[in-house]
């Protein structure tokens, strides 16, 4: 199968978009499939983001104030490289401004094309400019009506795409890599570091943007005995260093680094209430870390309340607070919740999502070819 992946980002980009695009690419190159990746150019030595398949980069520019985000500008690059590459089905990962294009380029080419809800843009419309959640629905349901089908990562994605009227939904969640990511990295050291007092470690991992509302750890960060780390970075670092006295800010980590942190966290914490599945969550889980999340979104899926973790109201720093004071009072709660957390992902593997997404490739195709005998 020859598929064309269309995606908003691709690494060296670190977030959920671009790290899922790269597993799936990965998955089809080892079962034989041919995959091409068409993505925003980016200004970095490392244009292919180590994809085990060809890059097309499309122009880009930055968007403002948020330079880490790319923003693809027309080319038509895209619809050369779907003709060029031959496509028997198109990907659209979290299509919005460069997946809208790959949608119309499939539909002028006659291709069926695959749709991947992966960012809930009405909520980041909300946050950064405090209105635009219908213009944004509009543009979401525009594009995923056009689709043949489009995959939602979790029961809480999947009932806002049915409540916007979006058609031809199924449900499509993430691998997590559970060699990578492990208890036994837990590493001592580190954590004396981090903690020389022996504080109970709490972590967030994730962009520091608006959005994920990582503010909301300033109740932990006053909790005696306790130490906050946040990992990750993005245009809020500056606000949040004033705004969590005490925390750590270890800045963008990744690969066996990053693995080793998770692994060495006594709870992770994630605040954002946008999401629409979490990795970050699975990650900590896979790590044997409890997880204490706000009960919205992807993290419903992920977390059970009371058995791998807390889910806390969104946007509450108290209860977040109250959340990570339970576990600190506990140690053998946070170690049966990570226990049961690493157990609950263990068969969660990029593999066994891949074979379901090339499934639902094969169910379109299927269907364009009923469709034509009709």
């Amino acid at each position: 199968m020859r598929v064309v992946i269309v995606t908003e980002s691709f690494p060296p980009d670190v977030n959920g978009v671009a790290h899922c695009a790269l597993q799936t690419a990965r998955h089809l190159v080892d079962r034989g499939h041919a995959p091409l990746v068409v993505a925003p150019a980016i200004a970095d030595d490392d244009p292919d983001g180590g994809a085990p398949c060809p890059v097309v980069r499309v122009p880009s520019l930055p968007l403002p104030g948020y330079p880490q985000v790319r923003v693809a500008l027309p080319s038509r690059r895209l619809a050369a490289a779907i003709a060029e590459h031959r496509a028997d089905v198109v990907h659209l990962a979290s299509p919005f401004v460069l997946g809208v294009r790959g949608m119309a380029a499939a539909a002028r080419l006659g291709l069926p094309a695959v749709a991947v809800y992966q960012t809930d843009l009405a909520g980041y419309a909300r946050t950064y400019v405090g209105a635009g959640e219908a213009a944004a629905w509009r543009r979401i349901r525009s594009v995923h009506t056009a689709a043949d089908l489009t995959l939602a990562p979790s029961g809480a994605a999947l009932r806002d795409l049915e409540a916007h009227g979006v058609p031809r939904i199924r449900l499509w969640p993430r691998g997590v890599d559970t060699a990578r990511f492990r208890p036994g990295l837990r590493d001592e050291a580190l954590r004396r570091t981090l903690a020389p007092n022996g504080e109970l470690v709490v972590g967030y991992v994730g962009r520091l943007a608006p959005e994920k509302q990582v503010e909301l750890l300033s109740g932990a960060c006053e909790l005696p005995g306790v130490r906050v780390v946040v990992v990750g970075d993005g245009p809020s670092r500056p606000a949040l260093e004033q705004a969590l006295p005490g925390a750590a800010f270890l800045g963008r980590r990744t690969g066996e680094d990053l693995a080793r942190i998770f692994a060495s966290l006594d709870v992770f914490v994630h605040t954002g209430p946008f999401e629409t599945f979490c990795q970050t969550v699975q990650e900590a889980m896979a790590s044997g870390v409890p997880v204490v999340a706000p009960a919205a979104g992807g993290p419903l899926d992920l977390v059970a309340h009371g058995r791998t973790g807390l889910l806390v109201p969104p946007r509450d720093a108290a209860a977040v607070r109250d959340a990570v004071w339970s576990m600190a009072a506990d140690p053998a709660l946070r170690a049966a919740y990570g226990a049961a957390g690493r157990a609950t992902v263990e068969g969660r593997t990029w593999a066994a999502v891949g074979d379901q997404l090339i499934g639902y490739y094969a169910d379109v195709l299927a269907g364009r070819r009923t469709a034509v005998a009709a």
